[in-house]
């Protein structure tokens, strides 16, 4: 990405830390609502949430990352993401503590993800900006959901 460019970008909130994701991954927005439960898939994976008639697998994007749990709040909220993989587009609702702004990042803004003293596999984080707030971390969303992960998610869903 050129010092020009911009990245636009939904950030959450995970507790004190704040994430983003690029706004084109991002289909939709949802209040926060109990997922009908599957059995035998990964501890993140809550089930599946009813989007205008289409089930979409959901996890606790906590637990994925790595942090502990966190009981639903008022500003929690389902952020229903497209992730491009190899093969196919993974739809996935991640359960945040909160949806903060739209907002956008220019190129010589996004700084390298650091490989110490972070809570979460740094191999998840696409970059690090720093704003007058704090540090925004970047999702790599590609690489958090490896082809073979998706697959189980998939399978677990079906």
């Amino acid at each position: 990405m050129s010092r020009e460019q911009e990245i636009q970008a939904v950030t959450f909130g995970l507790g004190a830390e704040i994430f983003a994701v690029p706004v084109a991954l991002v289909r939709e927005i949802l209040d926060h609502r109990e997922a009908f439960r599957i059995p035998g898939g990964p501890d993140y994976l809550l089930g599946l949430t009813d989007m205008r008639g289409e089930g979409v697998t959901t996890i606790d994007f906590r637990l994925r990352l790595g942090l502990p749990p966190a009981e639903p709040t008022p500003a929690t909220r389902i952020l229903v993401v497209d992730i491009p993989l190899e093969d196919r587009v993974l739809t996935l609702g991640l359960v945040v503590d909160r949806v903060i702004e739209v907002t956008s990042f220019r190129g010589d803004q996004i700084g390298g993800a650091p490989d110490v003293g972070v809570r979460w596999p740094s191999e998840y984080i696409g970059g690090v900006v720093k704003r007058e707030e704090g540090f925004t971390v970047l999702v790599d969303m590609a690489r958090i959901f490896s082809a073979e992960e998706a697959s189980r998610l998939s399978a677990a869903a079906a």
